[in-house]
């Protein structure tokens, strides 16, 4: 065995192969300790705090490859940071709180635009009546606009300064492309460009004595980290890196579960043979005309979609499967050589020719199919998932896709949010049938080529 496995080296399509299968697994042992399994859930699952400094549907980081102008990022600024923060007291016992967030904004032309602006506040205060939230806008070169005066303010405050009806009326185009360019006349809204510079953004509220509030300040970019974002601003990395690990332990176990059993299934009934043999061989046909996937709708559909469970069933599912017949009639050749007979003659019991005789015979057959078949359940689950069947609470390549069908991510030319997961999919396959393909080579003379 271990001799025929050193023939892989001949083949440049197995090294490669090999490889790419010694990354996924790297890939998989580095998500799962940079980003431990109960965080990547809470990362994907979101949720208010979770995800809110990050930008909705923005391009990796790695298009300003492809692009002229160097994509906006998105820059936070608060009070803990660079934020200046004034007290005043009235003479009404009010405290005057003015908080300036200051930012340097290094972008500009068509493209240099921010997505989003989005200013949070944190108040705490007593009594029942809400204090007033005023904000101002100062521009590089030295305008104030005011965006908001006499703002009710809660404790827990979100200003969506894009979403401000007011202010697209006011600037006759969205908010943040009239906040980050000047208005020049006779230039169209559409054409206008961005104007980077120092810009600061004025907070001021008035609060009952003791009261105290704190301002951050968010302008959402284009681009984002490695992977980019989806529409609930999560980092698709988070997907990526945990599908891995996801994909290859589902493919594996189930590829193990299904063909393993079947395998000792096939020598059992063909030693015995007889109602054993005729019983598995009735049901290998019946199940051979079951259709898997729309059962694994049904269930996912009614009860339930989780994927173990799925993973539970499609073993249950492939035992019985079209490699039954094959093996059954490698078991059939061995079950008559030589050693069998002598076996039986010395009085070997029928449980030790079965797993000490017979079922190593045909051991090398068993390797190369086993490869072979774990990109199909990969490919199954990842089915599952892009049909909204896919398990809710994991992170998984098939769910990225799913997601990015549903928010029509290619008509909105958002590729990279179905092409990435693809991609992963398409390398998964490649890489196992490679190897797999190889190995049948090396197992079966037949066929070598000469």
């Amino acid at each position: 065995m271990l001799r025929r496995l050193k023939e892989l080296r001949r083949y440049p399509t197995a090294i490669f192969g090999i490889a790419v299968i010694g990354l996924l697994v790297l890939i998989s042992v580095y998500a799962m300790i940079a980003l431990p399994y109960s965080e990547a859930i809470r990362l994907w699952r979101g949720g208010p705090g979770v995800w809110d400094e990050n930008p909705r549907t923005a391009v990796p980081a790695w298009f300003d490859l492809f692009t002229r102008d160097k994509l906006p990022r998105t820059i936070v600024v608060s009070t803990a940071d660079a934020g200046v923060k004034t007290v005043e007291r009235l003479p009404d016992g009010r405290n005057r709180i003015q908080i300036m967030l200051p930012f340097n904004y290094p972008y500009e032309g068509r493209n240099g635009f921010p997505t989003e602006v989005t200013l949070f506040s944190e108040a705490v205060y007593e009594g029942t009546t809400r204090p007033r939230l005023s904000v101002q806008w100062k521009t590089p070169a030295g305008e104030t606009l005011t965006l908001a005066t006499n703002r009710p303010m809660r404790t827990s405050d979100t200003y969506y300064i894009s979403q401000d009806s007011q202010l697209l009326t006011r600037f006759g185009t969205l908010p943040e492309v009239g906040l980050f360019s000047e208005a020049a006349v006779g230039v169209p809204a559409a054409q206008r460009t961005a104007v980077k510079g120092e810009y600061a953004v004025v907070v001021q509220a008035d609060l009952p004595e003791g009261g105290d509030f704190n301002a951050k300040l968010v302008v959402y970019g284009r681009a984002h980290g490695l992977a980019g974002t989806d529409h609930r601003r999560r980092d698709i990395m988070v997907a990526l890196l945990w599908g891995t690990p996801l994909a290859l332990v589902f493919g594996l176990l189930a590829a193990v579960g299904s063909t393993l059993t079947t395998f000792i299934l096939a020598g059992i009934g063909t030693w015995y043979g007889g109602k054993t043999d005729f019983i598995f061989q009735r049901i290998t046909q019946v199940n051979m005309v079951i259709p898997t996937l729309p059962i694994l709708i049904m269930v996912g559909q009614f009860y339930s979609r989780s994927l173990w469970l799925m993973l539970g069933i499609i073993i249950a599912m492939s035992i019985f499967s079209g490699a039954m017949v094959t093996y059954r009639a490698m078991f059939l050749q061995a079950k008559e050589a030589p050693y069998i007979e002598a076996a039986r003659a010395y009085g070997a019991s029928n449980f030790r020719t079965v797993f000490r005789y017979l079922l190593p015979r045909i051991v090398p057959v068993l390797l190369p199919n086993f490869v072979t078949v774990v990109p199909s359940f990969v490919f199954l689950e990842a089915s599952l998932a892009v049909l909204g069947l896919g398990d809710p609470i994991l992170p998984t390549w098939g769910k990225v896709i799913h997601d990015a069908q549903t928010q029509s991510a290619l008509y909105k030319g958002l590729y990279y949010w179905v092409l990435q997961p693809a991609v992963l999919l398409m390398i998964t396959g490649f890489a196992f049938a490679m190897v797999g393909f190889a190995l049948d080579r090396v197992f079966n003379p037949r066929l070598r080529t000469v």
